[in-house]
């Protein structure tokens, strides 16, 4: 809990300074990643690191679904810092961001070890309509990325969308293609074979998923405000997968029973 309330304080913090004086956190970033920073600092502000400390109280006085919830919520946020860590310009916030990224990894490690006994026991229905959801997100992801990695890489070209950040390779694809998509199929995976670890990562998968929508979804309000293309077309199709995702979640946590999770 501890971990995850430090993480949650500092990751406040950086959030606050980073929208308070944004020029100062981003201002040497392109225009694409000044915009999509003060969307995940919106994001991260308003809404992950207070539920982060809700759901590490919750989760220390025994609440399986909070257990399991916090899962994805310390996914997500190791995915965000991971970003803000190896692509946002050095500068002040930097060991801010580094902190939250290693408490985060050390508090989700524990979080999934505290969890995976109870787990198995916790519900077995609805479970095959969320591993296909996962599954097929995961894979619909992999496929968009590579349709832009491949015709890149074919053509001798630098990546398109690193290019419109200023870095060198786009790390939402190293992050997803490396680690994340394939976690998230796997416990989709897993969960429809009704295997212990898929019951302790799907709702974990389903919330950091669902997460990684709403900074999306922000980013082009975020491009308006600042008199840049705002890019609206992406409102529907992610709009629609945020829906999908978020109604498999509270499915989902609907079947879970009501159990605790012994303090170790």
């Amino acid at each position: 809990m501890w971990l995850t309330v430090a993480a949650a304080v500092l990751a406040l913090v950086g959030s606050i300074v980073g929208l308070v004086n944004p020029m100062a956190a981003y201002g040497r970033e392109t225009e694409l990643l000044f915009n999509a920073a003060i969307a995940q600092d919106l994001v991260n502000g308003l809404l992950v690191a207070p539920l982060l400390v809700v759901l590490a109280v919750l989760a220390r006085r025994g609440s399986l679904k909070s257990w399991l919830m916090l899962i994805g919520f310390l996914s997500f946020t190791v995915y965000n810092y991971a970003i803000y860590t190896f692509s946002i310009q050095f500068g002040a916030l930097f060991l801010v961001w580094v902190t939250v990224l290693g408490l985060s990894i050390f508090s989700l490690i524990g979080s999934i070890a505290t969890v995976l006994p109870v787990a198995a026991s916790a519900g077995r229905s609805a479970t095959r309509l969320t591993g296909w959801v996962l599954m097929g997100t995961s894979s619909l992801f992999a496929l968009l990325w590579s349709s832009e990695i491949i015709p890149n890489l074919r053509a001798g070209a630098p990546s398109t969308s690193a290019a419109q950040w200023n870095v060198p390779t786009n790390p939402v694809h190293v992050l997803d293609l490396a680690f994340f998509l394939p976690a998230v199929f796997t416990s989709g995976a897993l969960l429809i074979r009704n295997h212990q670890l898929g019951h302790a990562t799907a709702i974990g998968s389903l919330a950091f998923l669902g997460l990684t929508t709403l900074p999306i979804l922000v980013t082009p309000v975020v491009s308006y405000f600042q008199d840049d293309p705002a890019g609206w077309w992406i409102m529907a199709p992610i709009g629609l997968l945020a829906i999908v995702l978020w109604g498999a979640l509270f499915r989902q946590l609907h079947a879970v029973r009501r159990q605790r999770v012994q303090r170790a």
